[in-house]
Protein backbone atom coordinates (compact mmCIF):
# COMPACT_ATOMS: atom_id res chain seq x y z
CA UNK A 1 0.00 0.00 0.00
CA UNK A 2 1.57 3.59 -1.07
CA UNK A 3 2.62 5.45 1.84
CA UNK A 4 0.59 8.91 2.36
CA UNK A 5 2.85 10.02 5.46
CA UNK A 6 5.50 11.88 2.85
CA UNK A 7 3.70 15.15 2.17
CA UNK A 8 5.49 15.36 -1.50
CA UNK A 9 3.89 11.72 -2.86
CA UNK A 10 0.22 13.04 -1.43
CA UNK A 11 -0.22 15.30 -4.81
CA UNK A 12 1.25 12.30 -6.97
CA UNK A 13 -1.07 10.01 -5.34
CA UNK A 14 -4.26 12.11 -5.52
CA UNK A 15 -3.04 12.99 -9.71
CA UNK A 16 -3.74 8.81 -9.85
CA UNK A 17 -7.49 9.32 -8.53
CA UNK A 18 -10.73 9.23 -10.98
CA UNK A 19 -12.12 12.76 -11.25
CA UNK A 20 -15.51 11.08 -10.20
CA UNK A 21 -13.82 10.08 -6.79
CA UNK A 22 -11.84 13.24 -6.50
CA UNK A 23 -15.04 15.17 -6.46
CA UNK A 24 -16.13 12.92 -3.19
CA UNK A 25 -13.36 13.31 -1.75
CA UNK A 26 -13.90 17.61 -2.19
CA UNK A 27 -17.34 17.04 -0.59
CA UNK A 28 -16.75 14.90 2.10
CA UNK A 29 -16.49 17.12 5.12
CA UNK A 30 -13.91 14.92 7.43
CA UNK A 31 -11.62 15.53 3.84
CA UNK A 32 -12.41 19.24 3.98
CA UNK A 33 -12.49 20.22 7.46
CA UNK A 34 -9.81 21.32 9.52
CA UNK A 35 -8.93 19.91 12.87
CA UNK A 36 -10.01 22.45 14.74
CA UNK A 37 -13.96 21.76 12.70
CA UNK A 38 -14.00 18.15 14.21
CA UNK A 39 -15.31 16.86 17.15
CA UNK A 40 -12.72 15.20 19.74
CA UNK A 41 -12.68 11.39 20.12
CA UNK A 42 -16.05 9.85 21.08
CA UNK A 43 -14.44 7.85 23.84
CA UNK A 44 -13.50 10.76 25.89
CA UNK A 45 -14.31 11.97 28.83
CA UNK A 46 -15.97 15.87 27.86
CA UNK A 47 -19.23 16.82 28.08
CA UNK A 48 -19.18 20.24 25.91
CA UNK A 49 -17.00 20.86 22.99
CA UNK A 50 -16.30 24.53 23.26
CA UNK A 51 -15.59 26.08 19.31
CA UNK A 52 -13.85 29.52 19.90
CA UNK A 53 -13.04 31.25 17.67
CA UNK A 54 -13.52 34.60 15.27
CA UNK A 55 -15.99 36.20 12.59
CA UNK A 56 -16.31 34.07 9.46
CA UNK A 57 -13.49 31.36 11.07
CA UNK A 58 -16.22 28.43 10.33
CA UNK A 59 -18.00 28.28 13.63
CA UNK A 60 -21.86 27.76 12.14
CA UNK A 61 -20.36 24.82 9.46
CA UNK A 62 -19.03 23.02 12.04
CA UNK A 63 -21.68 23.23 14.34
CA UNK A 64 -24.11 22.30 11.69
CA UNK A 65 -22.12 19.45 10.34
CA UNK A 66 -21.68 17.98 13.92
CA UNK A 67 -25.76 18.65 14.23
CA UNK A 68 -26.39 16.89 11.03
CA UNK A 69 -23.96 13.74 11.19
CA UNK A 70 -25.63 12.96 14.61
CA UNK A 71 -29.09 13.21 13.29
CA UNK A 72 -28.12 10.45 10.84
CA UNK A 73 -25.96 8.87 12.47
CA UNK A 74 -22.41 9.04 10.91
CA UNK A 75 -20.73 6.59 12.55
CA UNK A 76 -17.34 9.01 11.94
CA UNK A 77 -19.22 11.33 14.78
CA UNK A 78 -21.34 8.85 16.67
CA UNK A 79 -22.62 4.84 17.14
CA UNK A 80 -25.85 5.55 16.66
CA UNK A 81 -28.40 8.49 15.39
CA UNK A 82 -28.93 11.18 18.34
CA UNK A 83 -33.04 11.39 17.84
CA UNK A 84 -33.54 14.21 19.89
CA UNK A 85 -31.45 17.82 19.72
CA UNK A 86 -31.77 20.92 20.96
CA UNK A 87 -30.61 24.51 18.47
CA UNK A 88 -30.34 27.02 21.51
CA UNK A 89 -29.36 30.54 19.58
CA UNK A 90 -29.80 34.50 21.12
CA UNK A 91 -33.13 34.88 19.69
CA UNK A 92 -35.75 32.47 17.26
CA UNK A 93 -34.70 34.35 14.48
CA UNK A 94 -30.87 34.06 15.26
CA UNK A 95 -31.86 29.96 14.87
CA UNK A 96 -33.43 30.28 12.06
CA UNK A 97 -31.19 32.61 10.13
CA UNK A 98 -28.17 31.57 11.11
CA UNK A 99 -28.26 28.22 12.32
CA UNK A 100 -31.15 26.64 10.41
CA UNK A 101 -31.71 28.44 6.89
CA UNK A 102 -28.06 30.78 7.11
CA UNK A 103 -25.84 29.96 3.72
CA UNK A 104 -23.77 27.53 6.67
CA UNK A 105 -26.22 26.13 8.22
CA UNK A 106 -28.28 22.85 8.63
CA UNK A 107 -30.15 23.20 5.51
CA UNK A 108 -27.58 25.14 3.07
CA UNK A 109 -25.34 21.10 4.08
CA UNK A 110 -24.00 19.39 0.88
CA UNK A 111 -25.66 16.63 0.98
CA UNK A 112 -23.51 13.90 -0.14
CA UNK A 113 -25.98 11.22 -0.56
CA UNK A 114 -27.78 12.09 2.86
CA UNK A 115 -31.30 13.05 3.24
CA UNK A 116 -32.43 16.73 3.87
CA UNK A 117 -33.95 17.63 6.62
CA UNK A 118 -37.28 18.64 6.28
CA UNK A 119 -37.99 22.16 8.54
CA UNK A 120 -41.25 23.21 9.91
CA UNK A 121 -40.81 26.98 10.50
CA UNK A 122 -44.17 27.09 12.75
CA UNK A 123 -43.08 23.95 15.27
CA UNK A 124 -39.71 25.48 15.27
CA UNK A 125 -37.96 21.98 14.38
CA UNK A 126 -36.39 20.00 11.84
CA UNK A 127 -36.67 16.63 11.01
CA UNK A 128 -34.35 13.99 9.37
CA UNK A 129 -36.04 10.88 7.23
CA UNK A 130 -35.03 8.56 9.93
CA UNK A 131 -37.07 10.08 12.48
CA UNK A 132 -34.44 12.63 14.21
CA UNK A 133 -35.88 16.05 15.12
CA UNK A 134 -33.78 19.14 16.21
CA UNK A 135 -35.94 22.07 18.05
CA UNK A 136 -34.79 25.23 17.94
CA UNK A 137 -34.76 27.79 21.33
CA UNK A 138 -34.16 31.25 22.06
CA UNK A 139 -31.97 31.55 24.94
CA UNK A 140 -33.83 34.82 25.79
CA UNK A 141 -36.74 31.80 27.05
CA UNK A 142 -34.72 30.01 29.55
CA UNK A 143 -38.03 28.13 30.84
CA UNK A 144 -39.18 27.14 27.19
CA UNK A 145 -36.19 24.65 28.23
CA UNK A 146 -37.97 22.96 30.66
CA UNK A 147 -39.82 20.15 30.02
CA UNK A 148 -37.76 18.55 26.81
CA UNK A 149 -35.15 16.31 26.91
CA UNK A 150 -32.41 15.78 23.93
CA UNK A 151 -29.16 13.82 23.66
CA UNK A 152 -26.86 16.83 22.38
CA UNK A 153 -27.61 20.63 22.26
CA UNK A 154 -25.62 22.77 19.86
CA UNK A 155 -25.38 26.53 21.44
CA UNK A 156 -24.34 29.36 18.97
CA UNK A 157 -22.94 32.77 20.14
CA UNK A 158 -23.33 31.98 23.42
CA UNK A 159 -20.68 34.82 24.56
CA UNK A 160 -23.69 37.54 23.83
CA UNK A 161 -26.68 35.50 24.64
CA UNK A 162 -28.60 38.11 27.33
CA UNK A 163 -29.26 35.22 29.85
CA UNK A 164 -26.52 33.46 29.08
CA UNK A 165 -26.43 30.97 32.55
CA UNK A 166 -30.27 31.11 33.27
CA UNK A 167 -30.54 29.46 30.06
CA UNK A 168 -27.46 27.13 29.59
CA UNK A 169 -28.63 25.69 32.89
CA UNK A 170 -31.92 24.79 31.75
CA UNK A 171 -30.34 23.51 28.66
CA UNK A 172 -28.10 21.19 30.79
CA UNK A 173 -31.37 19.41 32.90
CA UNK A 174 -32.48 18.35 29.66
CA UNK A 175 -29.81 16.42 28.00
CA UNK A 176 -30.72 13.50 29.44
CA UNK A 177 -30.81 10.63 26.56
CA UNK A 178 -28.60 8.66 25.13
CA UNK A 179 -25.22 6.52 26.69
CA UNK A 180 -23.42 10.18 25.82
CA UNK A 181 -25.08 13.85 25.86
CA UNK A 182 -23.27 16.64 25.18
CA UNK A 183 -23.05 20.07 24.30
CA UNK A 184 -21.45 22.05 21.38
CA UNK A 185 -20.79 25.69 22.33
CA UNK A 186 -19.88 28.02 19.14
CA UNK A 187 -18.80 31.17 19.59
CA UNK A 188 -16.68 34.72 19.08
CA UNK A 189 -15.44 34.79 23.13
CA UNK A 190 -16.40 37.65 25.03
CA UNK A 191 -15.42 37.84 29.15
CA UNK A 192 -18.41 37.00 30.56
CA UNK A 193 -19.20 34.59 33.13
CA UNK A 194 -20.46 31.48 31.15
CA UNK A 195 -17.48 31.11 29.14
CA UNK A 196 -14.96 31.49 31.72
CA UNK A 197 -17.28 28.73 33.65
CA UNK A 198 -16.88 26.26 30.68
CA UNK A 199 -13.56 27.28 29.64
CA UNK A 200 -12.49 26.44 33.46
CA UNK A 201 -14.09 23.06 33.26
CA UNK A 202 -12.24 19.70 32.96
CA UNK A 203 -15.31 18.60 30.73
CA UNK A 204 -15.13 21.17 28.23
CA UNK A 205 -12.37 20.45 25.25
CA UNK A 206 -11.75 23.74 23.17
CA UNK A 207 -11.10 24.27 20.09
CA UNK A 208 -9.94 27.19 18.90
CA UNK A 209 -10.06 29.30 15.43
CA UNK A 210 -8.70 32.35 13.71
CA UNK A 211 -10.54 34.38 10.68
CA UNK A 212 -7.47 33.91 8.39
CA UNK A 213 -7.61 30.04 9.02
CA UNK A 214 -10.64 30.75 6.81
CA UNK A 215 -9.40 32.52 4.47
CA UNK A 216 -10.71 30.55 1.23
CA UNK A 217 -13.95 31.43 2.25
CA UNK A 218 -13.87 34.83 2.67
CA UNK A 219 -13.48 37.69 0.38
CA UNK A 220 -9.72 38.58 0.00
CA UNK A 221 -11.10 43.09 0.26
CA UNK A 222 -12.50 41.55 4.10
CA UNK A 223 -8.86 40.18 4.62
CA UNK A 224 -7.63 43.11 4.31
CA UNK A 225 -9.55 45.97 4.99
CA UNK A 226 -10.76 44.64 8.03
CA UNK A 227 -8.24 42.01 9.38
CA UNK A 228 -5.47 43.97 8.47
CA UNK A 229 -6.71 47.31 10.32
CA UNK A 230 -7.85 45.32 13.73
CA UNK A 231 -5.24 42.85 14.26
CA UNK A 232 -3.64 43.01 17.33
CA UNK A 233 -6.09 45.10 19.15
CA UNK A 234 -8.06 44.21 21.61
CA UNK A 235 -11.48 44.29 19.36
CA UNK A 236 -9.13 42.48 16.51
CA UNK A 237 -8.00 39.56 19.12
CA UNK A 238 -11.46 39.27 20.33
CA UNK A 239 -13.58 39.12 17.14
CA UNK A 240 -10.96 38.45 14.93
CA UNK A 241 -8.47 35.90 16.90
CA UNK A 242 -11.54 34.22 18.90
CA UNK A 243 -9.07 35.33 21.84
CA UNK A 244 -10.49 35.80 25.38
CA UNK A 245 -9.77 39.06 26.94
CA UNK A 246 -9.44 39.71 30.50
CA UNK A 247 -9.44 42.96 32.62
CA UNK A 248 -8.22 42.34 36.01
CA UNK A 249 -10.06 45.09 38.21
CA UNK A 250 -7.04 46.44 39.81
CA UNK A 251 -4.66 47.07 37.24
CA UNK A 252 -3.03 49.87 36.56
CA UNK A 253 -3.66 50.01 33.14
CA UNK A 254 -7.43 49.14 31.49
CA UNK A 255 -7.82 48.67 27.60
CA UNK A 256 -10.41 51.15 26.94
CA UNK A 257 -7.86 53.59 27.79
CA UNK A 258 -5.03 51.92 25.39
CA UNK A 259 -7.43 51.52 22.68
CA UNK A 260 -8.58 55.34 23.26
CA UNK A 261 -4.99 56.42 22.62
CA UNK A 262 -4.16 54.07 20.02
CA UNK A 263 -2.87 56.16 16.35
CA UNK A 264 -1.25 54.70 13.18
CA UNK A 265 1.28 56.64 13.19
CA UNK A 266 3.74 59.14 15.05
CA UNK A 267 4.15 62.60 14.31
CA UNK A 268 7.69 64.33 13.96
CA UNK A 269 9.11 63.48 17.33
CA UNK A 270 11.35 65.21 19.36
CA UNK A 271 13.27 62.87 21.07
CA UNK A 272 13.25 59.24 20.97
CA UNK A 273 14.81 56.35 23.06
CA UNK A 274 15.24 51.99 23.77
CA UNK A 275 14.85 51.46 27.47
CA UNK A 276 16.09 47.74 27.91
CA UNK A 277 15.44 45.51 31.09
CA UNK A 278 17.81 43.11 31.02
CA UNK A 279 17.71 39.83 32.75
CA UNK A 280 20.04 38.99 35.57
CA UNK A 281 20.89 35.80 33.86
CA UNK A 282 20.71 33.52 30.81
CA UNK A 283 19.30 30.60 29.93
CA UNK A 284 16.08 28.22 29.74
CA UNK A 285 14.18 29.79 33.28
CA UNK A 286 15.56 33.65 33.42
CA UNK A 287 13.65 36.40 32.32
CA UNK A 288 12.60 37.79 29.20
CA UNK A 289 14.25 41.06 28.23
CA UNK A 290 12.26 44.02 27.69
CA UNK A 291 13.19 46.05 24.88
CA UNK A 292 10.55 49.15 24.04
CA UNK A 293 11.03 52.26 21.76
CA UNK A 294 8.93 55.47 22.37
CA UNK A 295 9.33 58.79 21.62
CA UNK A 296 7.98 62.23 22.67
CA UNK A 297 6.29 65.22 20.51
CA UNK A 298 5.10 68.35 22.30
CA UNK A 299 3.87 67.16 26.19
CA UNK A 300 2.76 63.15 24.50
CA UNK A 301 4.64 60.18 24.34
CA UNK A 302 4.55 57.85 21.67
CA UNK A 303 5.11 54.22 21.98
CA UNK A 304 6.72 52.85 18.97
CA UNK A 305 7.66 49.27 19.18
CA UNK A 306 7.99 46.23 21.59
CA UNK A 307 10.72 44.37 20.60
CA UNK A 308 10.85 42.51 23.70
CA UNK A 309 13.07 38.73 24.14
CA UNK A 310 12.48 35.43 25.85
CA UNK A 311 15.57 33.61 27.34
CA UNK A 312 17.95 35.03 24.69
CA UNK A 313 21.62 35.45 25.29
CA UNK A 314 23.42 39.04 26.26
CA UNK A 315 24.56 39.24 22.53
CA UNK A 316 20.84 38.22 20.92
CA UNK A 317 19.16 40.76 23.34
CA UNK A 318 21.86 43.86 22.79
CA UNK A 319 21.82 43.06 19.00
CA UNK A 320 18.06 43.81 19.20
CA UNK A 321 17.90 46.68 21.31
CA UNK A 322 20.70 47.95 19.24
CA UNK A 323 19.21 46.93 15.48
CA UNK A 324 15.85 49.01 17.33
CA UNK A 325 18.12 52.00 17.96
CA UNK A 326 19.44 52.57 14.83
CA UNK A 327 16.44 52.01 12.66
CA UNK A 328 14.59 54.14 14.25
CA UNK A 329 17.78 56.71 14.76
CA UNK A 330 17.07 56.72 18.38
CA UNK A 331 19.13 59.78 20.65
CA UNK A 332 19.87 56.80 23.78
CA UNK A 333 19.30 53.49 24.81
CA UNK A 334 18.22 53.58 28.36
CA UNK A 335 18.96 50.82 30.81
CA UNK A 336 18.54 49.18 34.11
CA UNK A 337 21.61 48.66 36.64
CA UNK A 338 20.41 46.84 39.64
CA UNK A 339 20.53 43.54 38.68
CA UNK A 340 22.68 42.72 35.99
CA UNK A 341 22.21 45.58 34.18
CA UNK A 342 25.88 47.62 34.43
CA UNK A 343 27.12 43.38 32.35
CA UNK A 344 24.48 45.30 30.26
CA UNK A 345 25.60 48.31 29.32
CA UNK A 346 29.19 46.89 29.37
CA UNK A 347 27.76 44.53 26.68
CA UNK A 348 25.97 47.32 24.68
CA UNK A 349 29.27 49.23 24.82
CA UNK A 350 31.29 46.14 23.81
CA UNK A 351 28.39 45.65 20.46
CA UNK A 352 28.47 49.32 19.71
CA UNK A 353 30.55 51.24 21.82
CA UNK A 354 29.49 54.87 19.92
CA UNK A 355 25.48 54.55 21.53
CA UNK A 356 25.00 56.54 23.97
CA UNK A 357 24.11 54.40 26.96
CA UNK A 358 22.02 56.13 30.26
CA UNK A 359 21.82 54.07 32.85
CA UNK A 360 18.83 54.08 35.68
CA UNK A 361 18.68 52.30 38.89
CA UNK A 362 15.57 51.26 40.67
CA UNK A 363 15.39 52.73 44.21
CA UNK A 364 11.14 52.06 44.50
CA UNK A 365 9.33 48.57 43.61
CA UNK A 366 8.04 47.93 40.11
CA UNK A 367 3.97 49.01 41.18
CA UNK A 368 5.44 52.38 42.66
CA UNK A 369 7.61 52.99 39.50
CA UNK A 370 4.59 52.19 37.19
CA UNK A 371 2.14 54.11 38.92
CA UNK A 372 2.72 57.67 37.72
CA UNK A 373 3.55 56.21 33.94
CA UNK A 374 -0.02 54.57 34.14
CA UNK A 375 -1.36 57.86 35.35
CA UNK A 376 0.40 59.95 31.92
CA UNK A 377 -1.98 57.13 29.89
CA UNK A 378 -5.27 57.86 32.10
CA UNK A 379 -4.37 61.43 31.26
CA UNK A 380 -4.15 60.81 27.43
CA UNK A 381 -0.99 61.63 26.89
CA UNK A 382 0.61 58.48 26.13
CA UNK A 383 0.03 57.04 22.84
CA UNK A 384 0.38 53.25 20.98
CA UNK A 385 1.52 53.94 17.36
CA UNK A 386 -0.19 49.85 16.23
CA UNK A 387 -0.56 47.20 18.28
CA UNK A 388 1.61 45.61 20.69
CA UNK A 389 -0.61 42.37 22.22
CA UNK A 390 2.15 41.22 24.77
CA UNK A 391 2.82 44.57 26.33
CA UNK A 392 -0.62 45.24 26.43
CA UNK A 393 -1.89 42.46 28.08
CA UNK A 394 1.10 42.65 30.68
CA UNK A 395 -0.11 46.54 31.33
CA UNK A 396 -3.77 45.02 31.76
CA UNK A 397 -2.45 42.40 34.01
CA UNK A 398 -0.46 43.84 36.44
CA UNK A 399 -1.77 45.02 39.89
CA UNK A 400 -0.30 45.91 43.41
CA UNK A 401 0.92 42.13 43.76
CA UNK A 402 2.59 42.21 39.77
CA UNK A 403 1.51 40.02 37.15
CA UNK A 404 -1.40 37.34 37.89
CA UNK A 405 1.11 33.90 37.89
CA UNK A 406 4.02 35.44 39.46
CA UNK A 407 5.57 36.50 35.74
CA UNK A 408 7.95 39.31 35.69
CA UNK A 409 6.37 42.25 34.10
CA UNK A 410 9.45 42.68 31.65
CA UNK A 411 7.77 44.23 28.99
CA UNK A 412 6.25 46.97 31.26
CA UNK A 413 9.46 47.68 32.96
CA UNK A 414 10.95 48.47 29.79
CA UNK A 415 7.69 50.70 29.13
CA UNK A 416 8.18 52.52 32.22
CA UNK A 417 11.82 53.07 31.71
CA UNK A 418 11.38 54.72 28.40
CA UNK A 419 8.58 56.86 29.73
CA UNK A 420 9.65 57.93 32.81
CA UNK A 421 13.09 59.21 30.79
CA UNK A 422 10.69 61.08 28.47
CA UNK A 423 8.10 62.40 30.20
CA UNK A 424 8.46 62.58 34.33
CA UNK A 425 12.26 63.79 34.46
CA UNK A 426 13.28 67.18 34.00
CA UNK A 427 15.83 67.35 31.19
CA UNK A 428 16.77 69.27 28.32
CA UNK A 429 18.44 67.34 25.66
CA UNK A 430 17.71 68.37 22.30
CA UNK A 431 17.17 65.77 19.59
CA UNK A 432 19.82 64.80 17.67
CA UNK A 433 20.07 65.22 14.23
CA UNK A 434 21.84 62.82 12.27
CA UNK A 435 23.29 63.97 8.86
Amino acid sequence: MMALSAAGRLPDFLATLPPELLRALDADWLHRARADQLPPAETGPWTTWAVIGGRGSGKTRTGAEWVDALAQGDPAFTPEPVGRIALVGETHCDVREVMIEGPSGLLSLPRRGRSRPVWSPSRRRLEWGNGAVAQAFSAEEPDALRGPQFGAAWCDEAAKWRRPEAAFDMLQFGLRLGARPRNLVTTTPRPVPLIRRLLADPRTVVSRARTRDNADHLAPDFLERVVGRYAGTRLGRQELDGELIEDRDDALWDRGSLEAGRVADAPDLGRIVVAVDPPATSGARSDACGIVAAGRAGGRAFVLADASLSRATPQAWAGAALALYHRLAADALVVEVNQGGEMAAAVLAQCDPAVPVTRVHATRGKYLRAEPVSLLYARGLVHHVGAFPALEDELCNFGPDGLSGGASPDRLDALVWALTHLMLEVRAEPRIRRL
